[in-house]
């Protein structure tokens, strides 16, 4: 990731000078100790941050939070936080998912905060997270969680019926056309033709490349062999009616699983959270295994994975970094998350997740040390993926276009993501920004 980073990072240098500028100007370096107490607000989504919180405030003195749970991003969170950038009234601190931190970037809607990550916060994060936070050689976000693939399945389904957890993607159609014929209503996954995310992921893991840049360009490549790959095992796979097509996270996608219509989950570190506060009574019947890859050998993409950053309109710049390193490094603050049973969360501080695996309750998933497997696909993920700047422009279109596809509006997947695509030139070249590819 550092490779594709450090491009990215160059492309983006001459357009950041200015918002360098006005983030110096903008912000404010008081923290408790400096200026007296001070009080943060914090808006965000991700299960356990209100623990994590009140524990921060239950042991620290000068530095208040108050944290306000707002939609996640997609589902109304990012509009919510740039209105209120706008109207200049945001909050301290916020969270956002990788994949949208270059765009509230490039909006000038977060500061700069290079001076306050230091050295030593850098060297306790996972160096790809901290890559990820780094646009323009500044840091714009403190990483708190990665967010590696993982499969979820039914063991006892899969026990029942004599199919084998799937290590390749052939696999995988074999065991999804094998549990059908078992179970005309099971199915082992789901297209979620809401959350773009998921899609990007597999691209991810395949070797694709959407974002990358060529001198101040921005280069987008949409059409490549890896792409083009997935596009077309998926578009076969809903062809032949072997996944479900639910909205995420929807009640039709849960009583799914609760009636066992679904059976298997291709989601991330964070979906073990997910299942075991979703489904409680199905305590024992679930287990985890690496997504399934090309050629059997571990590869993974990220799905999601948060970070948290400073807003353009905070007066407190370094006490909002304190407190956002204590949420991302510090013990407690993990043992808050995992206390409430539905947040599984994959720190980004390496040391933590011995923490968060002790904190952990695996009995859910019958004893199994899913965070062992979690380390495992982190290290495994694909290093040739970078973001852009306008991922809500292409994660609307492709939603939009998903939608039909599985919908049965016509159309296809690789015409989706061409799509996704062009709208996503168009709206770079609006913004001024060069931009070749497609």
């Amino acid at each position: 990731m550092s490779l594709s980073w450090s491009r990215t990072s160059r492309a983006l240098a001459g357009g950041l000078t200015a918002l360098t500028l006005l983030t110096a100007c903008g912000g404010s370096s008081g923290a408790a100790g400096s200026e007296g107490p001070v009080t943060l607000t914090y808006w965000g989504w991700t299960k356990g941050t209100r623990q994590a919180v009140d524990a921060y405030n239950a042991t620290h003195r000068g530095i208040t939070v108050k944290f306000e749970e707002i939609p996640s991003g997609t589902a109304g969170g990012y509009a919510k936080i740039s209105n209120a950038v706008k109207a200049g009234n945001a909050p301290d601190l916020v969270s956002i998912e990788y994949p949208t931190l270059p765009e509230f970037v490039s909006q000038g809607a977060v500061q700069d905060i290079s001076r306050y990550v230091t050295p030593g916060l850098k060297k306790q994060l996972l160096p790809q997270a901290v890559h990820l936070t780094t646009l323009g050689g500044m840091s714009w976000a403190v990483p708190f969680d990665a967010a590696p693939q993982v499969y979820y399945y039914r063991k006892d389904f899969f026990t029942q019926h004599k199919i084998k957890v799937p290590r390749t993607w052939d696999d995988f159609r074999t065991a999804a056309a094998a549990a059908k014929k078992a179970d005309p209503k099971a199915r082992l996954g789901t297209f979620f033709p809401d959350d773009p995310t998921t899609f990007e992921a597999m691209a991810w893991q395949a070797g694709a490349h959407w974002f990358a840049t060529e001198g101040d360009s921005w280069k987008l490549t949409t059409t490549d062999p890896a792409t083009r790959k997935v596009t077309d095992y998926w578009q076969g796979l809903l062809k032949d009616d072997l996944v479900h097509t639910h909205v995420s996270f929807s009640p039709e996608w849960t009583n799914s699983l609760r009636s066992g219509g679904t059976v298997g989950y291709l989601g991330a570190s964070w979906g073990a959270g997910v299942l075991k506060g979703t489904l409680p009574d199905q305590s024992g019947k679930w287990a985890a295994a690496p997504v399934p890859s090309w050629d059997g050998k571990p590869a993974s993409g990220m799905l999601g994975g948060s970070t948290t950053a400073v807003t353009k309109n905070s007066r407190h710049a370094e006490a909002a970094v304190k407190f956002a390193a204590w949420m991302s490094t510090a013990p407690k603050a993990v043992e808050a998350r995992l206390a409430t049973g539905q947040s599984s969360p994959y720190p980004a501080a390496t040391a933590l997740r011995p923490v968060a695996r002790n904190a952990f309750d695996t009995r859910y998933y019958g004893g199994q040390d899913v965070y062992a497997l979690f380390d495992d696909a982190a290290a495994s993920v694909n290093g040739n993926w970078g973001w852009g700047p306008a991922t809500s422009t292409t994660n609307t279109t492709l939603k939009d276009e998903f939608g039909k596809v599985a919908g049965g509006g016509g159309g296809s997947l690789a015409a989706a993501v061409r799509a996704g695509s062009d709208a996503t030139v168009r709206e770079l070249k609006k913004r001024g920004l060069k931009v070749t590819g497609r």
